[in-house]
């Protein structure tokens, strides 16, 4: 698919790992839809404004990947500006940190809810659009924790497994209309993530600054002893977008972490 003037939904675009996608989605001439909550509307018009520079046209909407009722306002506002969906890429997402045993029931359902059921959402409602164009994009952000379990993340690790399993079902069902579905696998991004819930774990579980757990983190676990950006992923989601004979497939962007 050529991306130059196509329109592409970004589900938690207003930072982070989102807001690099977005980006490098603009850089390939795609417009692009913000999508996020109202709580990081500042983000979210930073990331507009970014994006304007690139030369494409945006539009912010207000979404809970949660809600039906707003996953398809997010789906007509789109529509009702642009009157087409290309690309969807499901990147919004939560994690936490505990263990299963006292892990709440509460805490369990806020990350199957937004990771999996969000992403279920989401392209149930653009899917009618895409199939009846007999065309588009669904990229959904999985995680190398959706590949291998890891102590501590439990529902994360599951709802990105989880991911990974409907990318696949959905490209099946999806193949004859001419839609695309994959997935791609982060690694070690100085995300939010990382900052405001991993590192203050590692770093306290190891008696050291999250600065500190850092580097050592990365210099033990990634062979080419560097972080993924946000933009690695972007470049990664315009790949799968502009690929017209790949789908089903989950592509790990992780500096050699994972290879499974």
């Amino acid at each position: 698919m050529d991306l130059n003037g196509t329109v592409a939904i970004v589900t938690g675009a207003a930072r982070g790992i989102g807001r690099g996608i977005a980006l490098e989605l603009a850089r390939a001439g795609a417009n692009i839809v913000v999508a996020d909550l109202p709580t990081v509307q500042e983000q979210m018009d930073e990331t507009r404004a970014l994006l304007e520079k690139e030369g494409v046209e945006t539009l912010s909407v207000h979404c809970d990947v949660r809600d039906w009722a707003q996953v398809e306002a997010m789906r007509d506002a789109a529509l009702e500006r642009f009157q087409r969906i290309d690309v969807l890429v499901n990147n919004a997402g939560v994690i936490g940190v505990a263990f299963v045993v006292s892990m709440s029931e509460e805490e369990w359902d806020r990350i199957i809810d937004v990771n999996l059921k969000g992403t279920f959402l989401c392209s149930k409602a653009v899917i009618p659009h895409m199939m009846e164009r007999r065309s588009g994009r669904i990229v959904n952000l999985s995680s190398q924790g959706g590949k291998r379990g890891n102590a501590g993340v439990a529902h994360y690790c599951t709802s990105k497994f989880g991911v990974i399993g409907f990318t696949q079902s959905l490209a099946l069902e999806l193949a004859g209309a001419n839609v695309t579905v994959n997935a791609v696998c982060p690694g070690e991004v100085d995300s939010a993530m990382w900052q405001e819930h991993l590192l203050p774990a590692l770093g306290g579980a190891q008696g050291k600054t999250p600065e500190e757990a850092w580097d050592a983190f990365i210099k033990e676990r990634v062979p080419l002893g560097r972080p993924q950006t946000a933009e690695d992923i972007g470049q990664a989601v315009v790949f799968l977008c502009r690929a017209d004979n790949i789908t089903g497939e989950s592509i790990n962007v992780t500096g050699g972490s994972e290879m499974g």
